[in-house]
């Protein structure tokens, strides 16, 4: 199940670190965003955050799933459950990844289209980024009408 996680969003940061592994930059969007937390039987299995960013869209800031927990179908409940809450709220959920297959794939599998990428986005970060043996430079965004 779906739930807010109101108040204490840095005692998430380790989980939020396995989407996006670095903290200065979880700080950009935690304060503002809207950070869910994925329970059953009251154990923490994943989290997400979503942003408002403006003219109907909203954007998967960042998803992630314990790695007892992934290749459940978690992730897919999850943005399933969020396309339910803000449906009639916004017009697209946004997400943006690295060039990686099995991500984009993913995305791709939740119903999401590609829509344009940001060129060197990754070469901001502090260390090279290296997903599924791809180092990541440009963020590849897909949307989904809601």
């Amino acid at each position: 199940m779906l739930v807010l996680a109101a108040e204490n969003k840095q005692n998430y940061l380790p989980l939020l670190l396995l989407g996006d592994e670095q903290e200065s930059m979880i700080h950009r969007y935690l304060e503002r965003g809207t950070l869910y937390l994925w329970q059953e039987r009251e154990s923490v299995q994943g989290v997400c955050v979503v942003t408002e960013e403006g003219d109907g869209v909203l954007e998967l800031k960042n998803i992630a799933v314990l790695p007892a927990f992934q290749r459940r179908g978690i992730g897919r409940k999850m943005i399933e459950a969020l396309l339910e809450r803000y449906r009639g709220k916004y017009r697209l959920l946004q997400a943006g990844t690295g060039e990686v297959p099995s991500t984009m794939g993913f995305y791709q599998s939740c119903g999401f289209s590609y829509s344009h990428r940001v060129k060197d986005f990754f070469l901001q970060y502090d260390h090279p980024i290296v997903e599924d043996g791809v180092l990541l430079r440009d963020m590849v965004y897909f949307r989904r009408e809601l």
